[in-house]
């Protein structure tokens, strides 16, 4: 890939942006699909003249996105989505390539809004959020700069959340295109992706061993899906807490021990949220927990534990090994948090491995040529990746593959068609 001129930013080390040119070609080598995009976009410039403004995880998948997304005719600017999440070789390297980009890992809350603002200050025509914190911040602090915007991405299920409580409440500013909804993406970056990624993060930060531990996975979306069968083919004990009677039943058909968490703060040896919810753990589990207890997040922000409740619980908090934060409870018990409760796949370990990521940034890629194409055509409210963009990235992924599939023939197409056609 050449280098452009360098870019404006706000990175931790320029001079190692040369190991983040060589991780982001590793990748790159992993996500066949997307450098299809990234050639087609090259010929067509479906996004000649416009401005993206992106929230995400900066890492080295993110980097192939960013830089199909320039093949594409786009000018971009990048902040992180999680102050924890980048990766400040790819930061580096990105800024060589001509992408401005405003990422530190470990950054202060201060730092990170400050960066989100830089991004905003590039006054985007598109907005491209993982948590949907860069809508938000243009919403409630620049309103002035919606009416000359087009519309936004959204790579995630809180984001997501958010967004259909915007529509709800009639304040969505632009159409927004769901990129976590497509099947591509959430079926296998959620599942797959989360699943390993998350036990990575996991094993990472503390070197646990799996097999015979008791791990409790509160949620079972697609991400909770992963972790628990990812968790469960490691010889882990997995028990399921849920709210939705729908998932929980699936659990259980799906051999795991569904449970209050107040019963499952008792046997848990390792705990992971993944609920886009507020304090799924707190002050009630944290008491009952037993010595040596690990416990972490995967969804995508770092309320889904009470940190405030084990910090007053606390009468000494010790950090024996990095991504480890070991609280001593006044009974002699110690409780360990990982990555301050941030997404700990992404914190503790890489994130989601290119080849699965390679589906998700492929819709990203192509929703959003979609929205510069058809904004005018769309209303104010959160719309699913069209059809045809699924089916297209599942083709190229078979393809890159080497899988082929059968097609319905033309009778089988009217059968399908029918229904005329009984016992």
């Amino acid at each position: 890939m050449p280098l452009l001129d360098s870019a404006p930013g706000d990175v931790k080390d320029p001079a190692r942006a040369e190991a983040g040119r060589s991780r982001i070609g590793w990748a790159g080598a992993y996500m066949p699909v997307l450098a299809q995009i990234h050639d087609r976009f090259e010929v067509d410039k479906p996004l000649a003249g416009i401005r993206i403004g992106a929230c995400l995880h900066v890492t080295t998948e993110t980097a192939n996105l960013m830089l199909a997304l320039q093949a594409g005719g786009a000018e971009i600017a990048l902040c992180a989505s999680n102050p924890l999440s980048t990766q400040d070789d790819v930061a580096a390297a990105l800024c060589e390539y001509g992408i401005a980009t405003y990422a530190i890992k470990g950054e202060d809350h201060a730092t990170y809004y400050s960066h989100i603002e830089s991004v905003i200050a590039t006054k985007p025509d598109i907005s491209m959020d993982d948590g949907c914190d860069l809508l938000t911040t243009i919403y409630t602090k620049h309103p002035e700069q919606l009416a000359e915007m087009i519309g936004g991405c959204e790579e995630t299920t809180t984001g997501i959340i958010r967004l259909r409580a915007m529509q709800r409440d009639g304040v969505l500013p632009y159409p927004v295109i769901a990129v976590n909804n497509a099947l591509t993406k959430h079926m296998f970056d959620n599942r797959y992706g989360t699943g390993q990624s998350t036990l990575d993060g996991i094993i990472r930060a503390t070197n646990v061993l799996l097999a015979g531990r008791t791990l409790v996975v509160a949620g079972y979306g697609w991400c909770g899906r992963g972790i628990a069968s990812r968790a469960a083919g490691m010889g882990a004990h997995v028990v399921v807490t849920e709210v939705d009677p729908r998932k929980a039943i699936e659990a259980v058909m799906d051999g795991y021990r569904v449970m209050l968490m107040t019963e499952a703060a008792k046997i848990g040896d390792i705990f992971v949220t993944v609920t886009g919810n507020y304090h799924v753990i707190g002050d009630a589990h944290f008491k009952l927990m037993k010595d040596g207890a690990i416990v972490c997040n995967s969804g995508h922000f770092n309320d889904e534990l009470d940190l405030d409740a084990i910090r007053r619980l606390a009468k000494d908090k010790a950090e024996p090994r990095e991504f480890v934060e070991q609280y001593e409870m006044h009974d002699g018990r110690k409780i360990c948090i990982l990555a301050d409760g941030r997404l700990v796949n992404l914190a503790a370990a890489e994130g989601h491995p290119a080849a699965v990521m390679d589906m998700s940034f492929s819709n990203q890629a192509l929703a959003t040529a979609h929205l510069v194409k058809h904004h005018r055509e769309l209303s104010k409210r959160v719309y699913d990746v069209p059809l045809a963009i699924d089916e297209e990235v599942a083709r190229l992924k078979l393809a890159s593959m080497g899988v082929d599939i059968d097609t319905l023939t033309p009778e089988q197409v009217k059968y399908a068609e029918s229904w005329s056609e009984g016992t």
